[in-house]
């Protein structure tokens, strides 16, 4: 089984091709390629160019793939949508099964952690998304969003760029010293690899994954412009 597997929920442009034996186990599922980027105002151009090269290196083609999976945030408006329409037209477009995963999960997933933290990516606003998990597979209550100090670590770890960006509020449960910087926090973004590794484990073990839809938190920050300001007639 073949998954493409991609997030653009985040600054990072992440694809990946995933694989899984034919009647193997969650165990045997690996990653055939991947590549990532970080240029947060650059979605809409890296992405066709990454699914492009991961589809090459895995030595595959578009219509071998058996499904999509998508990252589906929460992330700034412009870049998640960017990789659910793409997730959403290769789907219908091949024929195959499109799953969605909270961006999150798929951070947390690439942490390979083994006990609880919390993982935490860049909500803007001088916000973060964040959730806890019990480890790098299970989490354990809703993703939410808040400013950092009101997030509770409860002296856990704190994975993500969101953490990163604020470490005097979220860094005080992090297994190694600020003096370490961003790697204090690694791994800062999603990886398309996780993801698809992720889905393909559920997917083995029979469990239900989410439909393909943006998780959206709060408003987007470009609002609808009103409309024109009413002028009076100027009068000789």
């Amino acid at each position: 089984m073949l998954l493409l597997a991609f997030d653009t929920a985040t600054p990072a442009v992440t694809a990946a091709v995933c694989q899984a034996p034919a009647g193997g186990g969650p165990d045997t599922v690996r990653t055939a390629a991947a590549t990532s980027s970080v240029d947060a105002r650059r979605h809409g151009e890296l992405l066709a160019p990454a699914i492009q090269e991961a589809i090459a290196e895995a030595g595959t083609r578009l219509g071998d793939l058996a499904g999509i999976a998508v990252g589906v945030g929460p992330g700034p408006y412009t870049g998640l949508r960017v990789g659910l329409a793409t997730a959403l037209s290769l789907a219908d477009a091949l024929g195959v099964p499109c799953h969605g995963v909270p961006t999150l999960d798929a951070l947390a997933y690439a942490s390979g952690r083994t006990g609880p933290f919390i993982a935490a990516s860049d909500a803007r606003r001088k916000e973060v998304f964040w959730a806890r998990y019990a480890d790098a597979s299970t989490r354990t209550g809703a993703i939410a969003v808040d400013r950092p100090a009101d997030v509770d670590t409860g002296g856990l770890p704190v994975v993500g760029h969101g953490a990163a960006l604020y470490p005097a509020e979220l860094g005080g449960g992090a297994r190694n010293g600020p003096e370490d910087g961003d790697e204090a926090f690694a791994p800062l973004y999603p990886t398309a690899s996780a993801l698809g590794e992720l889905v393909l484990r559920r997917l083995l073990a029979g469990e239900e994954l989410d439909d393909p839809r943006p998780l959206y938190l709060r408003r987007p920050d470009a609002a609808e412009p009103s409309g024109p300001k009413k002028v009076g007639q100027w009068k000789a």
